[in-house]
């Protein structure tokens, strides 16, 4: 066999091993050595290029972002168990309950906040289902708008900063988490917008679907549910403004005066806070929180191990020539590529969750992306909203799995006066995935959705710079603070010419 046939084989043995349903971290590493050992016997690459194995996998897991990981888990998690969310999912559910649909904007604006707090999918979705459906069927709430806005408004917590999802993008993309977090602003309010939007719309076009509560039914008034609401909002909005601003991660930020890791420490110390001023930091939440945090950031590991071991043997084989070739050959250009690439991922999003996609796929995506000129945190927070809905895609969607385990809890507990079908949670779902679809098409056509918010690069006019080292050469006695000052005049105020092209 040629070598130059080799890669496409090995990336078909890689979508056939992930679809098996073994561990991918695991099937990935048997993947990689196999093919490495063919490789050498077929005198491909010489035995000493496997050796580097270790160097490789050891220089990985010794990068200081990674450190992030399980600090912004651990921050999670913690305030995922204090009750913030059950807090503020009746607070908010008093509020807007009157207003038809009210029970939808209180899902989808606490779904956006949480997202924020606490970063995971399984957690959100529970707690807010726990809440917010039963009191949703009692007042006759449409069954498939009830599940699909529960379930999409858990998702959210994949985009909005400081998403776990990010910090691993920009690590593999080498760009800057704060950087990746202002770009994914943009987006995330867009999301909110427009599940909003689709909710109000439906409140016009059947307003049986969603009724209002009567107000006789509210059990806190005026001040009182003010006071409690914002209990829930601004504690958390502080130590995310906090967690965020001290890594330039918000828009107007633009100095950093903490690592990643750091500010992640910083967060899990502030969630503890929250957990204590709410009065529930004790030991079982904190042995929950530290155990929950250890399974994801071992699983995070793992599937990194496997997925350098098989991206190393199939760079080996010049693997990454094979798929840069055949993506940047596409008809369209760039437009083309960014289509392509996002309706791989969408249809690999039925089957793998996003680490292994940022880990297996992205490394093979990213440099052919640079190459073609793409802004690489642009790329990134893309990639990012389509992942969205690999927790949506019926019916292997994980939060349509974690909202059919709770419904059935809900209802052998009498919580719920009959059992939710399953075909109310799968065709729920779906305006929601195409929500997030028209988010992706719109993050790919008007990439100012997403870099608004970043840092504009300056430039200096060559010619001008020239003419003015020309004066200074006739006029010896001008002082350099002159000159120091005229050249940072001009890189604050870039010619026209300098405009740059967003992709």
């Amino acid at each position: 066999m040629a070598m130059e046939n080799f890669p496409p084989l090995m990336f078909a043995g890689l979508i056939l091993i992930m679809l098996i349903g073994f561990p991918v971290a695991f099937s990935l590493a048997a993947l990689g050595l196999a093919c490495g050992f063919y490789a050498v016997s077929q005198g491909w690459f010489p035995p000493e290029f496997m050796a580097n194995l270790p160097q490789n996998v050891f220089g990985i897991l010794s990068n200081d972002l990674l450190l992030a990981i399980p600090f912004f888990t651990l921050m999670g998690a913690l305030l995922e168990r204090c009750g913030l969310a059950e807090d503020m999912l009746d607070s908010m559910g008093q509020l807007f309950g009157p207003v038809r649909g009210g029970l939808g904007y209180s899902v989808i604006i606490v779904g956006f906040i949480l997202g924020a707090i606490t970063g995971t999918v399984a957690g959100q979705v529970i707690a807010m289902a726990m809440i917010s459906l039963p009191v949703m069927m009692r007042y006759g709430y449409n069954m498939r708008y009830a599940t699909g806005v529960l379930a999409a408004s858990g998702t959210i917590t994949q985009l909005v900063p400081p998403s776990l999802v990010l910090v691993v993008l920009a690590d593999q993309l080498g760009r800057s988490v704060g950087d990746m977090y202002k770009a994914a602003w943009g987006p995330s309010i867009l999301q909110v917008l427009i599940f909003t939007l689709y909710t109000f719309a439906l409140t016009r076009l059947k307003p049986h679907y969603l009724p209002g509560i009567p107000k006789t039914e509210r059990s806190l008034q005026g001040w009182a549910l003010w006071k409690k609401c914002l209990r829930g909002i601004i504690p958390s909005a502080i130590l995310i403004f906090a967690v965020l601003g001290s890594m330039g991660g918000l828009p107007g930020i633009d100095t950093a005066i903490c690592t990643p890791t750091e500010a992640g420490a910083m967060g899990a110390v502030g969630a503890g806070i929250l957990a204590a001023l709410h009065g529930r930091l004790n030991w079982p939440l904190l042995q929950g929180a530290m155990a929950g945090t250890m399974r994801i950031t071992a699983m995070v590991v793992f599937i990194l191990i496997g997925s350098r071991t098989f991206s190393l043997v199939f760079q080996g084989v010049e693997g990454g020539a094979w798929i840069e070739h055949m993506l940047s050959h596409l008809p369209g250009g760039q437009t083309g590529f960014l289509i392509a690439v996002n309706l791989f991922i969408f249809f690999l999003a039925f089957f793998l969750d996003f680490f292994e996609i940022a880990f297996i796929i992205l490394p093979l995506l990213g440099p052919v992306a640079d190459k073609m000129g793409i802004d690489l945190v642009w790329f990134g927070v893309m990639l990012c909203v389509n992942m969205q809905t690999s927790f949506m895609h019926p019916p292997f969607g994980f939060a349509l799995f974690y909202l059919r385990g709770i419904s059935d809890s809900l209802f052998k507990s009498g919580a719920i006066p009959r059992k939710v079908a399953s075909s109310d949670i799968y065709l729920g779902a779906i305006p929601w995935v195409l929500m997030q679809l028209i988010l992706v098409a719109i993050v790919i056509f008007v990439p100012q959705s997403v870099t608004m918010f970043l840092d504009k690069e300056k430039a200096v006019d060559l010619n001008q710079a020239t003419e003015l080292l020309q004066g200074l050469e006739h006029a010896p006695d001008k002082s350099q603070d002159n000159a120091d000052e005229a050249l940072r005049q001009m890189a604050a105020e870039p010619p026209a010419s300098a405009a740059k092209n967003q992709r």
